[in-house]
């Protein structure tokens, strides 16, 4: 490992290589998520995974609690189109059983995994299958020794945690590694991602972690990967939320769309209604989000608005835009006013001039 006297930027991290992507080197952020489906439960789990590829998923990772899971992953990774990763804790036999059923990373935690014979096995067999390792450290999994050290969880020991099990790794002669720390405290995760940005130039994994259900989740994971990244550190990023894994992947693409980080895709903005909105706005605008989807491949703004103040200069500077009037709409296509169209008329107008736009 190598002690760099200056911040490291994602640009200079190492590029590691995922299945068939890369991370590291100021190559593009990779979205990733988790499944919560049985993993033994092949179907399902294959039925999730492509419902998350097709929302943007990029690396999917799946929980190996047991043998079964562990050998579920062949018939898993013949199905889906994007890498695989497997989730290990405690049992160092099923991080070997998850590589040669063939994971294309593993996670572990090497605190958890037993003796350095057994952390040595993992190794020896991802460097046989030339898989990388992600060493992860989680706030709630911090040892006593370093809580007692710095007077509870904090950044420091968090990112202390991390390189003293990153360095275990380098000493068997593996160096095909990603770094993960992760805290529930947005601003303590923040300082430790600033602190290991200035030790390692390992690529890293980035996520507030138990973040919370859809609201609280999203607005804790749009704060500090939003700080972290915008920083220039983070090479990969997991959205952690407690529901539906989908949400994840569309929370950690509107994050970095909204950074810059990320092109493509409908960028849908919307007035917050008030007292003038003469037409079912909130009804409209997530009809309008939803319907956009379907155009991932458009790289183009739409504004919903809700009244004829602000509406039209607000829509004019979007690609299409509706501004809403009593009961009807006006539709406007890079700024100049196209027509006026009836409410109920106005998502399948946008729809069409959509289509025009392929």
């Amino acid at each position: 490992m190598h002690r760099m006297e200056e911040r490291m930027s994602r640009e200079k991290t190492r590029v590691i290589r995922i299945g068939d992507r890369v991370i590291g080197g100021g190559n593009p952020v990779l979205i990733q998520s988790m499944c919560n489906t049985k993993t033994q439960d092949v179907e399902s789990t294959v039925g999730q995974i492509k419902a998350l590829t097709e929302a943007g998923c990029d690396i999917i990772r799946v929980a190996v609690p047991d043998m079964e899971a562990a050998a579920a992953l062949k018939q898993i990774k013949k199905q889906i189109a994007i890498p695989l990763v497997a989730d290990i804790h405690f049992d160092y036999r099923l991080a070997i059983a998850a590589i040669e059923s063939g994971a294309d990373k593993i996670r572990i935690n090497p605190g958890n995994i037993g003796s350095a014979e057994r952390v040595r096995a993992v190794v020896e067999k991802a460097r046989e299958f030339d898989i990388p390792i992600r060493v992860g450290v989680n706030s709630g999994s911090l040892e006593k020794s370093l809580i007692e050290k710095y007077g509870g969880v904090t950044a420091e020991g968090i990112v202390e945690s991390a390189l003293h099990k990153v360095r275990m790794i380098e000493e068997l002669g593996y160096e095909n590694l990603v770094i993960s720390i992760k805290s529930s405290n947005v601003l303590m995760c923040v300082k430790a991602h600033e602190l290991i940005d200035m030790q390692s130039d390992y690529p890293l994994h980035v996520g507030i972690t138990e973040a919370g259900t859809l609201a609280s989740g999203t607005v804790k994971s749009s704060v500090g990967l939003g700080i972290i990244l915008h920083e220039g550190i983070g090479d990969t990023i997991r959205v952690s939320l407690t529901g539906d894994p989908v949400e994840e992947v569309k929370t950690a693409k509107l994050i970095l769309k909204t950074l810059g980080l990320r092109k493509g895709g409908v960028e849908v903005v919307s007035c917050p209604t008030c007292g003038r909105t003469r037409i079912d706005l909130i009804s409209l605008a997530n009809q309008v989000e939803k319907m956009v989807s379907e155009f991932d491949h458009l790289d183009i703004k739409v504004a919903v608005m809700g009244c004829v103040v602000n509406g039209p200069g607000e829509a004019r500077e979007a690609d299409l835009g509706i501004a809403g009037g009593i009961g009807e709409g006006l539709l406007m296509k890079k700024g100049e006013i196209i027509r006026k169209v009836p409410e109920d008329e106005l998502l399948h107008a946008l729809k069409e001039e959509l289509m025009k736009m392929q």
